[in-house]
């Protein structure tokens, strides 16, 4: 079977993206019981939605339960799990065995994942998880590539690993700074970075010049994806719900295309897995390393500097329809673009390249020359028929 490649999604229109450009499943978090409380999230409703949309395409919606509930954080669960399930959700991620048991219990057809918050390395842990109902272990960010191929090889459950973003400087959600620093339970969706602020060394009262932080690099894993499916590993997972739709296209793409084209037995040579980087690295702002994928590295492979890493604003606009007979799409602006800028279209399938020659403001009807307001809709001259969905960024 060919390995899923899994997407986060904040909320409803960006769970829908990553499904577009190439996700074979999303995970999303609902209004309770998930570790991602700044993102969006979905109302019964949503779910519902989204896991039409999914089946209707043939791929699959997974929730997440994964917060370390606490005695008031369990009203209304079991409800919550029943309704899910008959709903057609196909699988919720938790790492509380209390929810997992529920799942278990009183899910018909719902599957119920272990979360990478329980730091899963080893197969005799495996194993004991298999025996409480539990079919797919997300493994700990930590393992390496011969931990994976071993632990692969001595499992006869599902396992998901984590291939892109966000990593954490604690072992995968043990940290306590935030709650410590700011009240915020980062084992119930409130972590609010801590590892990322800028600290300074005090010695003797005095404040030493450079300043430090300890967050880890994001992930990027792009070169260890043939070896991945090699293990026979079920699912690559993509971190970050609270990243825009534009990231999650730009990556997913990309990792689709590495994915496509290892399953299709084309050599992927070093001027593809560069073609394929530099996809992910559109929607990228921060720097990024292998992880734990070689075993330990050096502590600048692993440690996330000072520099601050600042959005491109490339991404301009997002399509919303085509006029064909007009021969002009209708966008919506994400940041500021003029006439005569050359410009890309980057679409789930293809990319190709045009120039801005006329905008016409979509509420008033008048030519314009710039567009510089937020979510402004703006029809474009462009010859090639475009989607909804299809996502334009400024280039040289």
């Amino acid at each position: 079977m060919k390995i899923e490649l899994l997407a986060p999604a904040g909320d409803l229109y960006k769970a829908k993206i990553a499904l577009m450009y190439g996700a074979d499943a999303v995970y999303v978090g609902g209004k309770k019981f998930s570790l991602r409380a700044r993102a969006s999230n979905f109302d019964l409703n949503d779910i519902l939605e989204l896991v039409n949309f999914a089946h209707e395409r043939g791929k699959k919606v997974y929730i997440t339960l994964n917060i370390i509930p606490h005695e008031n954080d369990l009203d209304d669960l079991d409800e919550y799990i029943i309704y899910l399930d008959n709903i057609g959700v196909d699988a919720v991620i938790a790492s509380s065995m209390y929810i997992i048991s529920r799942v278990v219990r009183l899910a018909k057809n719902m599957k119920a994942h272990l979360s990478t918050q329980k730091s899963l390395t080893n197969s005799r842990a495996i194993k004991y998880y298999k025996s409480k109902g539990i079919t797919r272990i997300v493994l700990a960010r930590e393992c390496t590539m011969d931990e994976i191929k071993n632990l692969s090889n001595n499992s006869s459950l599902e396992l998901e690993v984590f291939i892109h973003g966000g990593m954490c400087a604690s072992f995968s959600g043990h940290c306590v700074l935030s709650n410590h620093m700011t009240n915020r339970d980062a084992n119930r969706g409130g972590c609010a970075h801590s590892c990322r602020w800028n600290y300074s060394l005090v010695k003797n009262g005095e404040k030493l010049e450079q300043t430090f932080n300890i967050a880890s690099k994001d992930l990027m894993a792009a070169p260890f994806i043939e070896g991945l499916i090699k293990t026979n590993v079920a699912s690559l997972k993509i971190e970050g719900r609270l990243k825009s739709a534009y990231y999650l296209a730009c990556v997913i793409k990309g990792y689709r295309m590495l994915i496509d084209r290892i399953y299709s037995n084309k050599d992927v040579d070093e001027e593809f897995l560069e073609k394929v980087i530099n996809q992910i690295k559109l929607g990228e702002n921060r720097i990024t390393s292998i992880g734990f994928f070689n075993g330990l590295t050096s502590v600048s492979e692993q440690l996330y500097d000072n520099r601050s890493e600042i959005p491109t604003q490339e991404y301009i606009a997002f399509v919303l329809d085509y006029d064909k007979a007009n021969k002009r799409a209708l966008v919506e602006q994400r940041n500021y673009f003029k006439i005569g800028d050359n410009i890309a279209i980057m679409t789930p399938s293809d990319e190709f390249n045009s120039k801005v020659n006329q905008m016409i403001d979509f509420e008033t009807n008048e030519v314009i020359d710039v567009a510089p307001h937020p979510l402004q809709k703006i029809w474009i001259d462009l010859e090639k028929e475009v989607k909804y969905g299809d996502m334009i960024r400024i280039t040289k």
